[in-house]
């Protein structure tokens, strides 16, 4: 090995290409291999009453963990355990209501023929993920999966590449299988993400958005505009919510009306906040998603909303900066 390489970029083109099509080749074939071993494997997940526990060792334990976190993340409870750390203690997380999943290219990883017998003595049950049906740990295991490959993407044919690459989608499509049986939707999926992109979409609603109390812009209907004016500057929404004497909402004030009414009068000294205000304006319920509120207001071109219960009673307002600031949008 050279101690500055050079590579032309068609070479490293050529490398990569070479390498995703060795890649690609070994997962269409695992396709065409999986048969009725996949399916128990599926039934016995879902039947598992404790957790599914995933272990491995090396390049193979990275993609233990990797299936472990997607298990747990698309609704079947799971964790990783690391078969070096099993063997010195750890194996007190496995239980008999769990179902251990081994991941090994070879089959012949010792940490891992060590900690299944003790599994199986303990009564979980057994699957192991190897590329040798004839190995040891796919021998010792309830049901084994086969990922083996017919070559590595590696030109040297020794770095787990290929065979990885499979483990890790055979994994996803454990998941996927079992997501599908337990009809995991999108509110589920947030749940497990909360402080993602989609979690926030399907968990924030109106409530937790909106503006209330002494943050909401009020004024009667009968209030003089330089009133309605100064009510807009102190509480920044860009409008003021306008109140009849059983203080239900009307209507609101906005700098578009202020400036529609403008045009229409030149002096607007004496003219009172009803006589400009937007009359029905449109409101929704605090328990709706915030992504639906800002999808009306979007669709109708409204930067404030405001926030009624059933008996249109005011609760409070929503302005599209604060969607923003929640990242619902």
């Amino acid at each position: 090995m050279t101690d500055h390489p050079t590579l032309s970029p068609d070479t490293a083109l050529n490398s990569a290409r070479r390498t995703l099509q060795i890649e690609a080749q070994a997962i269409i074939d695992l396709s065409a291999r999986l048969d009725g071993d996949f399916t128990r494997v599926v039934e016995l997940l879902l039947a598992c009453r404790g957790r599914v526990v995933v272990s491995g060792i090396g390049k193979t334990g990275h993609i233990a963990r990797k299936i472990a976190a997607t298990f747990a993340s698309t609704g079947t409870p799971a964790f990783f355990v690391h078969a070096a750390e099993a063997i010195h203690g750890d194996l007190g997380m496995i239980t008999r209501d769990d179902v251990l999943i081994a991941v090994s290219h070879s089959g012949s990883g010792q940490e891992l023929l060590t900690i299944l017998p003790v599994a199986r003595r303990m009564g979980a049950r057994l699957v192991a993920i190897t590329g040798n049906p004839a190995s040891e740990l796919a021998q010792l295991a309830d049901l084994h999966l086969d990922t083996s490959v017919a070559q590595e993407a590696c030109p040297l044919n020794l770095a787990p590449t290929a065979s990885t690459t499979t483990a890790l989608a055979l994994g996803d499509a454990l998941a996927v299988a079992c997501l599908e049986a337990r009809g995991f939707g999108p509110e589920d999926f947030a749940r497990s993400h909360p402080g993602g992109t989609l979690g926030r979409r399907l968990l924030t609603h109106v409530r937790d958005v909106m503006r209330d109390g002494a943050a909401l812009p009020l004024v009667a209907e009968d209030a003089k505009l330089f009133t309605a004016l100064e009510e807009m500057s102190a509480k920044g929404m860009g409008m003021t919510i306008v109140l009849d004497s059983s203080s239900k909402p009307v209507g609101i004030f906005t700098d578009g009306d202020l400036r529609r009414l403008i045009e229409r009068h030149g002096d607007i000294r004496n003219l009172t906040v009803a006589q400009g205000m937007t009359r029905m304006p449109r409101s929704i319920g605090p328990d709706a998603l915030a992504v639906d509120a800002a999808r009306l207001m979007d669709e109708q071109r409204l930067n404030q909303m405001l926030v009624v219960d059933a008996d249109g009673a005011l609760l409070g307002a929503l302005h599209m900066h604060d969607l923003m600031a929640a990242k619902v949008v």
